[in-house]
């Protein structure tokens, strides 16, 4: 009995995260804290939470192919540099002091929450698909992604939006299409890290992954106009509270 009620909070909070990464974004940031108040330690739940984050871009993907809004081949591109950053970051995170991932994780989660609430310029795009020719320095930052994104993942959408929108200069559709492409492929091999490591809980993960990709859905159902910065601030202060309770501040 005690385990069910531990599966429905894990389906709701990843309903609720999935709806998050539709609107706004940082769906991370409720649900690693959540598998670490349900009893796992810090690396087991960055371990367990890649579980619901490979089966959301997956379907993700999906939907944008069904679309017909892809472009494989420069998003192969970007992600093949993300790998070898991922590998070593999911490395590093499988083998972390669970005490000292608590208090990054901490300071992540705050750093996110304040990067939440800042005004996005907004500056003119183009839609580039195939043709698309990134810069070097694109390819630099992606390595570094990809070796945060290994680590910790949460607020990593954030960050590729804002190199790729930089970077790249397409439009917020199509940035949007390459993340969830990116997120992904450099997934794959780090959940293997940390499936070798032994540090996923698959019933938890596999729960939450299901309410994940339905909160998804409906989010992307609704269009609600707006209705993002609403789920900004909520998720703003969530994180800063969950934050304070990690780094034992109450």
């Amino acid at each position: 009995m005690e385990e069910l009620w531990k599966y429905a909070a894990l389906f709701g909070v990843g309903a609720f995260a999935g709806f998050v990464n539709i609107m706004a974004g940082g769906g991370s940031t409720l649900t690693l804290p959540a598998l670490i108040f349900l009893g796992l330690d810090g690396p087991t739940a960055n371990g367990t939470n890649r579980v619901a984050i490979l089966i959301q871009n997956i379907s993700a993907v999906a939907s944008f192919r069904s679309e017909k809004y892809s472009s494989f081949k420069l998003g192969f591109k970007m992600a093949a540099f993300t790998l070898p950053g991922a590998v070593a970051g999911a490395v590093f995170a499988a083998v972390i002091p669970d005490e000292l991932f608590r208090v990054v994780l901490a300071f992540v989660l705050v750093g996110v929450a304040i990067t939440m609430l800042i005004p996005k310029r907004k500056t003119p795009t183009t839609e580039f698909g195939e043709e698309a020719n990134p810069p070097w320095t694109l390819y630099l930052a992606l390595f570094g992604i990809g070796f945060y994104g290994g680590f910790i993942q949460v607020g990593v959408g954030f960050i590729l939006m804002l190199a790729l929108h930089g970077l790249l200069n397409v439009s917020l559709a199509r940035v949007n299409m390459h993340k969830v492409f990116i997120v992904l492929i450099y997934t794959v091999p780090a959940l293997v890290v940390f499936v070798l490591a032994d540090l996923v809980r698959w019933d938890f993960g596999l729960t939450m992954a299901a309410g994940n990709a339905g909160g998804a859905w409906l989010s992307a159902k609704l269009a609600v106009k707006k209705g993002d910065k609403i789920v900004k601030w909520f998720v703003a202060a969530a994180v800063v509270v969950v934050s304070l309770k990690l780094i034992g501040a109450f």
